[in-house]
């Protein structure tokens, strides 16, 4: 067996066991479930008080619970 075969068997095994990279994109949007009552930009699950109070301190001058009277904090979260 020549060299070429060698390179050419390789090409075929590596292909075969390549995976196609998934994007994120969609579950992430999914995941988009917190919203601001006033401005409606939606924020991850997984944000938490501190980002939601810059929010609405700067982008509204309001306070947490007017922009998002729904938020509660997580169990055992801060």
């Amino acid at each position: 067996m020549g060299n070429g075969a060698k390179a050419a068997q390789k090409r075929e095994r590596n292909a075969k066991d390549s995976k196609v990279a998934k994007s994120q994109l969609k579950s992430n949007v999914k995941a988009m479930d917190i919203q601001c009552q006033i401005c409606k930009s939606t924020f991850l699950k997984t944000t938490r008080a501190p980002q939601l109070t810059e929010h609405a301190v700067n982008k509204h001058s309001k306070s947490i619970a007017e922009c998002f009277p729904t938020y509660e904090v997580p169990a055992g979260g801060k």
